[in-house]
């Protein structure tokens, strides 16, 4: 617990963070799965502009530090790669 009146500031910005940081990685776990799913049942219309969203989304967590610049370039890489199989398995 804490003592000082620096330490109580920061385990209350720290818990600040937290919730901001826990809601940003929930966006993007949510994007992700739905952008997934769109691919997974053939709506690649959809599912491209959810891809869209979701690396607006990804980026923008990044930026911030919430994810790994890297985990995100993964991340997008993987969708993108996914519905260009698919797009190409049905042409």
């Amino acid at each position: 617990m804490a003592n000082h009146p620096s330490a109580e500031r920061r385990n209350r910005q720290r818990a600040r963070k937290t919730l901001r940081n826990k809601s940003a990685k929930r966006a993007v776990r949510t994007e992700l799965t739905k952008a997934r799913s769109l691919v997974e049942t053939g709506k690649l219309a959809e599912a491209k502009t959810a891809a869209k969203s979701l690396e607006s989304t990804v980026d923008k967590a990044a930026r911030k530090g919430i994810i790994h610049p890297k985990s995100a370039a993964r991340l997008k890489a993987r969708l993108n790669r996914r519905i260009a199989a698919v797009s190409k398995a049905s042409s």
